[in-house]
């Protein structure tokens, strides 16, 4: 991810210094995030694993990394799209920041729905045709089950979280997670229809740590 200088010197001919106080901290406030963010990088590990039940391994699984004390993370600026085609919610399983807005379009030829019964949060998108998009900013962390008021057969899950650290298991049931920084963490999995699972992990300098679930059915 590079470091982008503020917007002020955006436009800046190439070669220009810049001519103000306010200026030059913007400056040397954007260079030293470029280190601290660099550094982190550097020194950052890895988390893989996989996931299964008794009868095999397990796909649509959601391995995160659970709050950091002390620590939060700005939403994504790119929009994240959950779709609707096929009368199939595309991804079924979603994991998201806290504070990320996702896109909800319909790409089918029939009238789609998108609402949820209030585990984390009631709401209702209403229906709309083929070529809209309805949109929902998730604010609130914990389980988001999605519904269609026309297709009854229809579900999917969003999983709002609390850090970036987050991946969803293949058909082969294994994950990793990248870029991790030095430090303790809850390293929790969570299936629709297993038992959340939680393993307390330590992640050291430019370390690979490997966790292995064994998910129970609820």
């Amino acid at each position: 991810m590079p470091c982008r200088p503020p917007s002020a010197f955006k436009r800046k001919e190439l070669g220009t210094v810049p001519n103000s106080s306010d200026e030059m901290k913007k400056l040397f406030l954007c260079l030293f995030l470029c280190c601290i963010f660099n550094s982190s990088l550097i020194h950052a590990g890895e988390i893989q694993g996989i996931v299964k039940n008794l009868n095999g391994v397990l796909e649509n699984a959601i391995v995160y990394l659970e709050k950091i004390d002390g620590k939060t993370f700005p939403p994504p600026e790119k929009t994240v799209i959950l779709n609707q085609v096929g009368l199939v919610f595309v991804p079924h399983v979603l994991p998201v920041l806290v504070g990320t807005k996702v896109n909800f379009p319909n790409e089918d030829v029939v009238l789609h729905n998108v609402f949820s019964p209030g585990y984390t949060g009631k709401f209702n998108l209403g229906t709309y045709p083929q070529g809209t998009t309805k949109t929902r900013v998730f604010e609130k962390p914990g389980i988001v089950l999605l519904l269609c008021n026309v297709h009854h057969e229809m579900s999917a899950f969003v999983l709002v979280v609390e850090t970036p650290y987050f991946v969803v298991t293949g058909r082969d049931g294994k994950y990793t997670l990248r870029n991790v920084p030095p430090g303790k963490y809850n390293l929790a999995v969570w299936h629709e229809s297993m038992r959340h699972q939680i393993k307390k992990i330590e992640v050291l300098d430019k370390s690979q740590v490997n966790v292995n679930f064994l998910m129970i059915k609820k």
